[in-house]
């Protein structure tokens, strides 16, 4: 390693390193602007000079840019000297010249990266007097709020947006002082990671728009570790909550899973818990319908004699925590209880579940993911259902350039440089789906096929690596076989990716295949599965392949088998048919459901029990990569509001159950079910339980600046109320307690002296980049076995659907906005939710005689008749042209209003709708934007 002399100091440092890295990591402050670990050097703010030295004997030295000079064994660097100082504050004079002193009413102010490296520089007097530039600023959606005239041109907002996450709407325009960042005019930013130029942004540019709307200064926010709910990455989180409403989400660094960055629903997906639809008191249902409020004593005394018979069934829900999972199947047994998905959906995560746990491949994390120099993706349009991952494939792909850079001696973190060495040249991603996604802009190849044509790709690749013959496939197929075979062959780290949302087992086994076979070929491949939602595979594992479906549970209910049904945190009518889920709430006399918000099933429930979001409650989820990770409760659930698991913990000891006589905290019942549940016998090392202390004290949940604790309360008492204690977890409800040092699933909010904005990461970071000094959150629950998959599935093993004249197999078509239950009732993500519709190539348009705008309607061939007659519409929906659709395909707008009777998969005949009226087009925001 390195030695480098820093003011007379030595320190050694890590090979490779640019001095700005060095400095931070060493824990040194040196201030910068455009510079980020994520996106490397360019050197265009100039704020991190330092003089270099030639040697011991040079007094004089060189100013050089900490971003752009490389460590070097002996080499010799002045921080604190006077040229550096006096160069640095000069830059931030010049950088200051036209920013406005708005500081009191900026939203950024008090957690503002300008303002920490100002003070850090020392810079006070401006000595410029002339008029500033002023800029007009733009609206750029519900999401995000726009103040150009705050802009210091570090570029570091275009570098993410364009560079890094491959937006295109977002660019620097003009020249010299009157350089302006911004979309060409006015309206939605595009990118799923629009958001990230929130914390991206060392000024107060872009904005929370959602914060801004309910505004509280930074500092008095009272944060706690999360996790995402919004789909199977788990990407980590620090909800931010104050008088009892969240009012923001920011990325949690965890090196292994999201690193600096959300997606867009995860950052704004969770206004639904501040929803005026949310439950706060338990109630019984009238003879009329209406609803009865109860006190949560008398409520649990109702729940618990509905359930002394002992004919209970539970379904549970993939995004309830696995300690509610767990209680529930305890109370009403493992072959009474359903994990909650929909009857297309379940097999299709066992399998996911089933093949990573027998794979020998690795299941990556997305740092690895980003590492991959091949990689193929069979049926997933993953920028809709695993944003993150999608990101981390834009990483992947640049791979190659960083291959040519070594091979030139070029460091990772020269940005520009390997960008202009590697031009388009791209490590090959390949993508297989039933229509277009948003990585085809990077892909070597991306071809439409319907879910069989996949599997038959898969099959072929799998068969070509392996060194087998392959099955009959059309001839054009067969060479793109070769030829991504002889990719994933040839590459070091190849990946494939495939999941559950084009509805086709056989294309997880074909991907399955793949990955052994090139496990095979030279003990090397990685496999990841996407599933649905934040806690499918922690369900899978919980009931493995035993469970039974809400159809098998439906007919046992029509049998009169249960008297009681306890539904946890899921709507039904999300899950399948509405026949189905009203005959199965019609034959079961109790209906008892646990939720947070209002939904058709709470509605036709018996007696309504409130349950804590995410935000107000303790929770293990498993994402799909078979990480277990905590989420901790951010703010005291309001009223009879509690957490789904305490309500069915509580039931079990009214019922005086033996399994749960010794359960009195969460962390009891996480060890209980780690101890009964194998595949989960890993989840308790997600976090430390609740004795755990940080140098004898508890982990804050506020800052050392939270203020108004009295004055938020003074129309009640003048005197400061005792701030409320928890018993089930290491944290407190008060800024008393260490924010340091922490196992790093315990880490609330980041802060440190000097530095305010969240770019004081670094100091809890083993080195700048690289994983929390904590540790990282989450255990992994998947490793690499010795296992094999089903090596007998070909083509020819398996079935095609079977299309009458005038069918088309219905694909899903998934919405990062709109797909997923929870984050579409978010008031800012309620603004980009589309309504429902069909997308159909300009054949199929052509046949229905349809054009862009019309309605059409979904029907299903009536079994019972051997002709053309049809049932009722299972649907009608606005059509979409979209020529890239898959030949015999209609994709369906999976999770939006008016595609619930849709199954994915089954044959639907189509015909245009009579009397359609076009709807108008929907206006984002009120404040200007343009139609979308």
């Amino acid at each position: 390693m390195p030695v480098i002399q820093i003011d007379g100091q030595e320190y050694e440092v890590e090979a490779g390193q640019n001095v700005l890295q060095a400095a931070l990591s060493l824990g040194l402050d040196l201030p910068y602007f455009c510079w980020h670990p994520a996106m490397g050097s360019i050197g265009a703010c100039r704020q991190c000079a330092v003089v270099q030295y030639l040697n011991a004997d040079d007094d004089r030295g060189r100013i050089v840019m900490g971003c752009m000079t490389p460590v070097a064994d002996g080499a010799i660097f002045s921080l604190e000297g006077d040229k550096a100082r006096g160069f640095r504050e000069s830059i931030v004079e010049a950088l200051m010249l036209n920013h406005p002193h708005d500081c009191p009413v900026c939203a950024e102010g008090g957690e503002c990266h300008l303002q920490d490296m100002t003070v850090m520089v020392g810079h006070r007097d401006r000595h410029y007097r002339g008029k500033k530039n002023t800029h007009r600023n733009q609206y750029l959606g519900p999401l995000i709020n726009h103040e150009m005239n705050r802009c210091i041109t570090c570029y570091r907002c275009t570098r993410f947006y364009r560079d890094y996450a491959g937006g295109t709407d977002l660019a620097a325009m003009a020249a010299h002082d009157h350089i302006y960042f911004g979309r060409h005019e006015e309206g939605v930013l595009q990118s799923e990671f629009a958001g990230n130029l929130v914390e991206v942004c060392p000024t107060g540019v872009f904005t929370d728009k959602t914060l801004v709307k309910e505004y509280t200064r930074k500092w008095d926010l009272q944060s706690a570790p999360s996790v995402c709910t919004g789909c199977a990455v788990g990407c980590n989180t620090m909800p931010g909550e104050r008088y009892g409403k969240l009012k923001r989400v920011h990325n949690r660094f965890n090196a292994e899973v999201n690193g600096y960055f959300l997606c867009d629903r995860g950052r704004f997906g969770a206004g639904f818990v501040n929803s005026d639809k949310n439950l706060e008191f338990p109630g019984l249902r009238l003879t009329d319908g209406r609803f009865d409020a109860l006190d949560h004593h008398a409520a649990l005394m109702r729940m618990t004699t509905a359930c002394h018979s002992g004919k209970v069934a539970g379904i549970g829900s993939p995004r309830a925590s696995v300690e509610s999972n767990y209680l529930l199947r305890l109370l009403v047994g493992a072959k009474n209880f359903a994990p909650g998905f929909s009857d297309a959906e379940q097999p299709l995560v066992e399998l996911a579940f089933s093949l990573q746990q027998n794979s020998p491949a690795l299941t990556p994390d997305i740092q690895t993911i980003e590492s991959a120099d091949a990689v193929l993706v069979l049926g997933e349009d993953l920028t809709n259902t695993a944003p993150r991952i999608a990101l981390a494939l834009r990483q992947s792909v640049r791979n190659k350039a960083y291959e040519m850079a070594a091979e030139l001696r070029l460091q990772s973190w020269q940005d520009a440089a390997i960008r202009n060495l590697a031009q388009t040249m791209r490590s090959p991603l390949f993508i297989a789906t039933t229509a277009n996604t948003r990585l085809d802009d990077i892909t070597e190849d991306r071809v439409s096929l319907s879910p069989d044509n996949i599997a038959s790709l898969g099959f072929a690749i799998a068969s070509l690596i392996a060194g087998e013959p392959v099955d009959e496939i059309d001839q054009a197929l067969l060479r793109r076989a070769e030829v991504i075979a002889t990719a994933l062959r040839g590459a070091q780290r190849p990946l494939v990716l495939s999941g559950t949302s084009c509805g086709s087992a056989v294309v997880m086994q074909a991907a399955a295949q793949i990955s052994q076979a090139l496990c095979k070929a030279d003990n090397r491949s990685m496999l990841s599965l996407v599933v649905p939602e934040a806690n499918s595979l922690g369900q899978a594992m919980l009931t493995g392949a035993t469970a039974p479906t809400l159809s098998a549970l439906s007919k046992r209910a029509a049998a009169k088998e249960f008297d009681t049904l306890i539904v946890v945190e899921n709507d039904l009518y999300r899950r399948g048919p509405k026949e189905i889920v009203d005959a199965l709430l019609a034959n079961i006399p109790n209906v008892i459901v646990i939720d947070s918000m209002d939904n058709p099933t709470l509605s036709a429930s018996s007696l309504a029990l409130p349950a804590a979001s995410f935000a107000e409650s303790e929770g293990t989820l498993v994402s799909m990569e078979g990480r277990a990770q905590r989420h901790f409760p951010v703010f005291v659930p309001a009223h009879e509001r509690r957490s789904s698991w305490v309500w069915l913990l509580a039931c079990m000891k009214e019922l005086e159950i033996e399994e749960v006589s010794n359960l009195h905290h969460f962390d009891d019942v996480t060890r209980a079910c780690a101890s009964q549940i194998v595949a989960l016998s890993g989840i308790t090392g997600a976090a430390p339980d609740h004795h755990f202390r940080n140098v004898g004290v508890k982990v804050p949940r506020q800052t050392h600046r939270y203020s108004g604790r009295t004055a938020m309360h003074a129309n009640i008492s003048v005197h400061e109320p005792k701030q409320p204690t928890d018993e089930e977890s290491p944290l407190a409800f008060s800024m008393e307690g260490l924010n340091r040092s922490q196992p790093g699933s315990l880490l609330p909010y980041v802060w440190a002296p000097g530095w305010n904005s969240n770019q004081s990461l670094n100091k809890f970071q083993s080195e700048v980049g690289a994983p929390l000094k904590g540790g990282t959150a989450g255990a992994r629950l998947l490793l690499p076995t010795a296992g094999s998959v089903n090596r007998g599935m070909h083509k020819s093993n398996f079935t095609s659907a079977k299309l009458q004249s005038g069918q088309w197999i219905m694909v899903p078509r998934y919405r990062i906005f709109g797909s997923e239950e929870l984050s579409a009732k978010a008031p800012a993500i309620a603004e980009l939710v589309d309504s429902g519709f069909v997308e159909i190539n300009n054949v199929c348009a052509q046949s229905l005689g349809v054009i862009e705008g019309d309605g059409v309607e979904l029907q299903r061939a009536d079994p019972q008749v051997q002709s053309d007659m049809l049932k009722a519409p299972v649907a009608t929906l606005q059509v979409r042209i979209n020529d890239t659709l898959a030949e015999g395909c209609v994709g369906y707008s999976a999770g939006l209003s008016g595609t619930e009777d849709i199954i994915v998969g089954e044959p639907l005949a189509l015909q245009k709708a009579q009397g359609w009226q076009r709807p108008s087009p929907q206006i984002i925001g009120t404040d200007g934007g343009s139609n979308v």
